[in-house]
């Protein structure tokens, strides 16, 4: 019998990444991002999301729009045209939000080990060439079935198992979004606004999961703070809600749970 808990800060609150005070931008990871060439919009929304929760770097690599990417990403974000092997000290890598081409996914499967994975949409795909590797991957309902099987009456169970079969930590979200472990931890996430069924919500959560991923956070423990942080802050927001509203309520919430 599966038993999930529910999320809540006081699962990752004391992991949550606090920067030293001597400490300075490789201490805080290096995120890179593999840059849509179809749907810019949602790498941007990652991206911005992956550097508001902390990431000490984060660079978009794009060949096609690199320059899309300059003129409208923040400036604190680096964009590459030169792929992967050009950037310094990656420590985590997210595929997926606005798709993973073939070119993406084989420079997926070829980046070093000891980096840590963050799998979005089609880029899930790509689960059973890297069940070796720290992984978390981020389906909805939909995905889940495609790349898993089909959801029946036992959600729980079907998770869990899909987790410990590909070695992955899953986060399937809807309503209650579900966060699995290969270990058998299975956490129920309940804090969420109806208006997060909107384009663009799931990359932004991608880009935080990162973030925390980047900062040494554990994954179990990202994938939760993360889903809470994005939760909350849809209930704040409310109606009307865009996926770009979120970023201005991840600063006051992490200073309500750091300080």
């Amino acid at each position: 019998m599966v038993i999930a808990v529910d999320n809540s800060p006081d699962l990752w609150r004391t992991s949550l990444p606090n920067p030293a005070p001597d400490g300075h931008k490789y201490q805080r990871g290096h995120t890179a991002i593999f840059g849509s060439a179809h749907y810019t919009g949602a790498t941007r929304l990652a991206a911005e999301a992956c550097s508001r929760i902390g990431s000490g770097l984060v660079s978009v690599m794009s060949e096609d729009q690199a320059n899309v990417y300059r003129m409208t990403l923040p400036p604190d974000i680096m964009v590459s045209e030169q792929g992967l092997s050009s950037l310094n000290k990656v420590s985590t890598l997210l595929a997926g939000p606005g798709g993973c081409s073939d070119a993406q996914a084989e420079a997926l499967c070829a980046a070093d080990p000891n980096i840590d994975l963050i799998l979005d949409a089609d880029a899930i795909r790509l689960w059973p060439q890297l069940n070796d590797r720290r992984m978390i991957v981020t389906p909805h309902e939909g995905e889940f079935t495609r790349y898993f099987g089909a959801l029946g009456d036992q959600v729980h169970a079907q998770v869990s198992a899909a987790s410990a079969k590909s070695g992955a930590i899953i986060v399937l979200k809807r309503a209650e979004t579900i966060i699995a472990s290969p270990d058998g931890r299975i956490i129920t996430n309940k804090v969420a606004s109806r208006y997060l069924a909107k384009a663009g919500t799931g990359d932004v959560l991608a880009g935080l999961i990162a973030g925390l991923v980047a900062q040494g956070m554990k994954g179990i423990s990202a994938a939760c703070a993360a889903v809470w942080l994005h939760g909350i802050a849809s209930e704040r927001i409310g109606p009307g809600l865009v996926p770009q509203d979120i970023f201005p309520f991840i600063r006051p919430l992490l200073r309500e749970l750091l300080l």
